[in-house]
């Protein structure tokens, strides 16, 4: 009996090398209820052009694009919000400047606790995925090279990764988002990570509960485990992730890292 769902039972297993992971929502939890923040303001900014589109509609409409680019750096869902206003006949800010005012509405509702495991009046236990630690200790100690990758900006990645305690099993692999957006996605740090380390696809094993993660993580071959993690519980499966993770390609689905020894023992121990 495993305490994982095994979706794909053909994976290979055994061979991993290196093991990719999402941050927000996989790992950290200082960003839950991040969509509680984007879908209203971004519904706002529509009823401003006047549609005739009710709320419900709307809200429907901008939360199928918003997790449907979940995973992605954030100016790709403010570049999608500007053309949903163009398309409603309305003339747009720039993405970058829908991307600061979510930005700032997000920060009023994570600042506390951000202050908080800055002050030592919070553990990063409090704030991460349960098992995340251990998960991570146990790959390392096996000899495997940890890559952490988000669609949040690099600065804030680092600095929330150094506070949740989790930079020294990463190093100086921690990807985020970049101002030249360009420069930076998970497609490319994946392809990074096998050019660079001689890597076949399925020795790459990743984790994440975005749907581009999951996808890309397939795109080249690799085991994805999908993170279906309730945030807000911090226990059991948010059944709307997971079947959303499903449908993009997931091999595994979990909701935490808590019984992260049997899960790696499966995945690692042919």
């Amino acid at each position: 009996m495993h305490d994982f769902e095994v979706i794909n039972p053909h994976i290979r297993r055994g061979r991993f090398r290196s093991v990719l992971f999402d941050f927000d929502g996989t790992l950290s939890l200082i960003r839950e209820g991040w969509p509680q923040v984007m879908i209203p303001m971004m519904v706002d900014v529509l009823r401003q052009t006047g549609t005739a589109e009710d709320q419900a509609a709307l809200t429907k409409h901008v939360e199928d694009f918003v997790m449907r680019l979940n995973g992605r750096q954030t100016i790709y869902q403010m570049m999608q919000l500007a053309d949903e206003v163009r398309k409603r006949g309305g003339v747009p800010l720039e993405p970058l400047a829908y991307k600061h005012r979510y930005h700032d509405l997000l920060m009023e509702r994570i600042r506390g606790r951000i202050d908080a495991l800055s002050a030592g009046s919070a553990t990063p236990e409090e704030w991460t995925v349960p098992g995340s630690h251990a998960i991570l200790e146990n790959l390392k100690r096996r000899g495997l090279t940890l890559y952490l990758a988000s669609g949040t900006d690099l600065a804030f990645v680092r600095r929330e990764a150094e506070l949740l305690g989790l930079t020294t099993y990463f190093g100086e692999h921690i990807y985020g988002a970049l101002d030249d957006y360009k420069n930076f996605s998970k497609a490319m740090i994946i392809d990074r990570i096998l050019r660079e380390n001689d890597l076949h696809g399925d020795e790459l094993l990743g984790f994440g509960d975005g749907f581009v993660e999951i996808e890309e993580i397939k795109r080249v071959g690799g085991v994805a485990v999908a993170v279906a993690s309730d945030e807000v519980k911090r226990s059991g499966i948010n059944q709307w992730k997971r079947d959303r993770l499903v449908r993009a390609g997931a091999d595994l689905v979990i909701g935490d890292f808590r019984e992260q020894h049997r899960l790696v023992a499966f995945l690692i121990e042919k």
